[in-house]
């Protein structure tokens, strides 16, 4: 049996809650299950993008063209 929290009072207005440990670890655990699905929600919504095998190899745009100095020819 799960015990009822308790309501901390201050001049007459709720102001804090006691529970067991166990409960707000549980509170917790499901508030951070929902802030997951939230976000797996939003990443499902965006489009996917996706590169080739040798695109890390290609330079990149706004870096600085390593190629002559690089000893692989990046």
């Amino acid at each position: 049996m799960r015990a009822k929290p308790e309501i901390v009072l201050k001049n007459g207005k709720p102001s804090a809650v006691i529970l067991k440990i166990e409960d707000y670890e549980e509170l917790l655990e499901r508030l951070e299950d929902a802030e997951d699905i939230k976000w797996l929600k939003e990443v499902r919504q965006k489009a996917l993008h996706f590169r080739t095998l040798d695109s890390p190899l290609l330079p990149c745009q706004g870096r600085n063209n390593l190629s002559s100095s690089s000893p692989i020819g990046l």
